[in-house]
């Protein structure tokens, strides 16, 4: 019986949870919307480099290189990157942000223009009441703002996706005439964003088919873009909601950094799509993305991160190791690898990782020896055994390497 007969999934029971018909595309904000985190450090632009090729090389679709209407040093870097693109014929295409005016749009056209690469123009503008109220907008002024900036970009020969933020909390029928009139102006994919993190994943879902039905409306051939943060906790499931209601790209960041709690995890998404089985993704160097991502950073993974957090495979508990250890004594890594954890370790290059505390029982002690080689003769065992158990923790190394 192979392991996949050992599950009876319910995940995939529903109908409605059936892999979309169409490529799902991933849009990475790591090096834009996460370097707004006030708690993270400006990457040094070799560093981004560096990371911008693990993204390559994870199969994201585009990266978000920068805002250059902002000017000075990162202005350079993002030319630096696009560069890197060009020149590296990396696959990952480049995109930008920028407001709805000329003096952000501008930049982006002499940048592409220079490293020779087309660079998508985010365009953004605020959609809600609640943003309305507080910059004393109109709606006449928005349209004009939108007709204004997309007619300008897509003249300068740049691909536009037009931006709505808080379009989780904005009326149907701002929403629908922003995007009527980006689209007619020539935007060729629209982004819905849940800027505050304020969407359950039926609101998700729902925005989005509400805006896929814009986009139906007028012909079709438009890319639809989700944006999601991490407020209430629900960035990953948003995420899959509105691929359901109709996304075409996802959007997210590496460890899910960005303002306030952050943006949709891109890691977490990316390994909850590859289980669902609705991406391909070779997604085994997705644990040195979230280790540069942190490192260039200066950020700190907590240690229950899912998959990538330092415990995320680690167990001392008596009752899951021995199951993990009978799993591998039968020759089985997958086994061994699902006994006990909702996530195959393996599947993203990691392993279990059985560690010896007071909680634990002598089999724990035995593996942990063998696994590195010395011989677990009963003296030993009980002496690391009866030490684990009038300890407050799980023993470091050093320590039981101390009692050998």
């Amino acid at each position: 019986m192979t392991t996949e007969e050992l599950v009876y999934d319910w995940n995939v029971v529903d109908p409605s949870l059936e892999a979309p018909q169409r490529h799902i595309s991933f849009d990475d904000e790591t090096l834009r919307d996460g370097l707004q985190s006030p708690s993270v450090c400006e990457p040094a632009v070799e560093q981004k480099i560096e990371l911008l090729h693990l993204m390559n090389a994870l199969g994201v679709d585009t990266a978000d290189i920068g805002l250059p209407g902002a000017g000075g040093t990162h202005a350079a870097g993002v030319e630096t990157l696009a560069r890197e693109i060009a020149d590296k014929k990396l696959k990952i295409r480049p995109n930008c942000a920028a407001r709805t005016h000329r003096n952000d749009i501008v930049p982006i056209v002499e940048i592409s223009q220079r490293a020779g690469i087309a660079i998508e123009a985010c365009t953004f503008i605020g959609s809600s009441a609640v943003r309305f109220f507080a910059e004393d907008w109109t709606l006449e002024k928005l349209l004009q703002l939108t007709e204004d900036a997309v007619t300008f970009a897509v003249g300068e020969g740049l691909p536009v996706m037009y931006v709505t933020e808080d379009t989780t909390r904005a009326n149907p029928d701002v929403i629908r005439a922003l995007y009527t009139t980006a689209i007619r102006c020539g935007a060729k994919a629209v982004c819905v964003c849940d800027t505050v993190g304020h969407s359950t994943p039926d609101g998700a879902r729902a925005v989005v088919s509400f805006v896929k039905s814009i986009i139906e409306e007028e012909g079709g051939n438009i890319r639809l873009d989700w944006h999601g943060h991490q407020d209430r906790g629900l960035g990953v499931i948003n995420s899959i909601a509105a691929i359901q209601g109709g996304a075409d790209q996802v959007h997210g960041s590496a460890l899910g950094i960005g303002e306030r709690v952050g943006n949709t995890p891109l890691d977490q998404l990316l390994v909850n799509l590859k289980l669902l089985g609705w991406i391909d993704n070779d997604l085994s160097r997705l644990g040195e993305y979230c280790e540069t991502a942190a490192k260039i950073c200066d950020w700190s993974v907590p240690f229950n991160y899912p998959v990538f957090g330092r415990d995320a495979f680690r167990t001392a508990t008596g009752v899951h190791a021995a199951a993990v250890i009978k799993s591998y004594k039968k020759g089985n890594q997958r086994l061994a690898d699902i006994v006990y954890s909702g996530v195959p370790a393996g599947e993203f290059g990691l392993e279990q990782v059985i560690e010896i505390g007071p909680m634990s029982g002598k089999s724990n002690v035995i593996y942990w020896l063998e696994k590195r080689g010395i011989e677990a003769d009963e003296g030993l065992v009980n002496r690391i055994y009866e030490y684990a158990k009038r300890s407050h923790g799980v023993l470091e190394e050093s320590e039981i390497r101390t009692l050998l």
